[in-house]
């Protein structure tokens, strides 16, 4: 497994931006499928957006397609998600997760980072 650590989250007004970072520990960052999931309140983990080992994949949830955008630094062990037009809706604690497996379902993750709360005032 790969220890993950976001950073970035925060409080904005709806129609600003956010960029979440995710720094991977380990040599065999380049190895992983990365992705970001979101979970808000009373509602199950949900898929954010994923990028495949070698950054030349993504796929995002529809309902962000356009406004996010996820992207990876593998000489920096670090996965990004640049969020934009940000609306309260996706107010959510943001996770990123590690895998071998390109996929939108969590189980397929087996590595997963603390979390971090991103907050979209209206």
């Amino acid at each position: 497994q790969v220890q993950l650590v976001e950073s970035g989250g925060g409080l904005v007004q709806a129609g600003g931006s956010l960029r979440l970072s995710c720094a991977a520990s380990g040599r065999t960052f380049s190895s992983y499928v990365m992705a970001w999931f979101r979970q808000a309140p009373g509602k199950e983990r949900e898929i954010v957006a994923v990028n495949s080992a070698s950054g030349g994949r993504t796929d995002y949830a529809g309902s962000v397609k356009g406004r996010f955008t996820i992207s990876r630094d593998n000489a920096k062990n670090t996965v990004y998600l640049q969020m934009s037009s940000l609306a309260p809706e996706d107010t959510a604690v943001y996770y990123c997760a590690a895998g071998y497996t390109y996929s939108i379902r969590p189980i397929m993750y087996d590595s997963w980072g603390q979390g971090t709360q991103v907050t979209v005032s209206s």
